[in-house]
């Protein structure tokens, strides 16, 4: 990272001042030119920056306290420059994404990242329903002074008893890890008040029990699979694996009066 920003020719950084800022703390000297690219003005400057790449000069792009393109500019940037058939790299830094879900106790196999939600209740309501079964952990963004209504929302929609974390200020002075379960959170967002960036990190649903197939079902998979050409035995072998089932309970089924014989 401090190479890239030492020797680009040009730098482009969400806020210049912060840039400014962060260069002084890392001992560097920006020798490029630094101009601004931020949400109000990527859609005008990214045709500029492109063409600076094309006449083969080395751009960088930097935000302020996440990842570039992630919830942050530069995915514009980046899907310009690889349409124009430009090279493009990153240098690894901080993510809030990741960074949250290792220090959250969550589990982190499997997990999935939904950015900002929308930001009035009901339409944030409606998208939380269709999330309220997802079995990965889930990460999410939101603006401090949303974060209570959120919560609350959460709590309503997973359960007040589902774990998470509120990750507040990541990689900064002031971090702060706050584990509880969804309605305990909600209660302490709504008490106090949470300043800085917020990722918020959810444990993923419980997975769902497996509904066992009424009994004339059983028997119509096993004659569907016996048509097909399976033996009986192996038929009711497929459908008690596939179900769960256990294989004297399925041919009980099959073989009871009024089944298959």
């Amino acid at each position: 990272m401090r190479d890239a920003l030492a020797e680009a020719d040009v730098v482009a950084a969400e806020d210049t001042r912060r840039l400014v800022r962060l260069a002084r703390d890392l001992g560097i000297t920006v020798a490029g030119r630094i101009v601004s690219y931020f949400e109000g003005n990527e859609e005008r400057r990214t045709p500029e920056l492109v063409d600076t790449l094309r006449d083969g000069a080395v751009v960088a792009l930097v935000t302020d306290g996440g990842m570039p393109s992630v919830s942050d500019p530069g995915y514009r940037l980046v899907r310009a420059a690889l349409d124009a058939g430009l090279p493009v790299t990153v240098a690894p830094g901080p993510s809030a994404v990741t960074t949250a879900l290792a220090l959250s106790g969550l589990p982190t196999d499997r997990f999935c990242f939904e950015g900002f939600l929308p930001r009035t209740g009901a339409a944030r309501r409606s998208r939380l329903a269709t999330l309220a079964a997802e079995e990965r952990t889930l990460v999410l963004f939101e603006a401090p002074h949303r974060l209570a209504a959120m919560l609350a929302d959460l709590a309503a929609a997973f359960g007040a008893d589902r774990p998470a974390a509120v990750c507040r200020e990541l990689t900064k002075t002031y971090e702060e890890v706050v584990r509880q379960p969804l309605g305990a959170l909600a209660e302490w967002a709504a008490a106090g008040d949470p300043k800085g960036e917020i990722t918020l990190v959810v444990a993923g649903a419980p997975p769902a029990a497996a509904t066992r197939p009424a009994d004339a079902d059983l028997r119509a998979e096993v004659a569907a699979a016996e048509a097909g050409g399976m033996s009986r035995r192996d038929a009711i072998a497929a459908v008690a694996e596939q179900h769960g089932v256990r294989r004297r309970e399925v041919y009980a089924i099959v073989h009871a009066p009024g089944g298959s014989q």
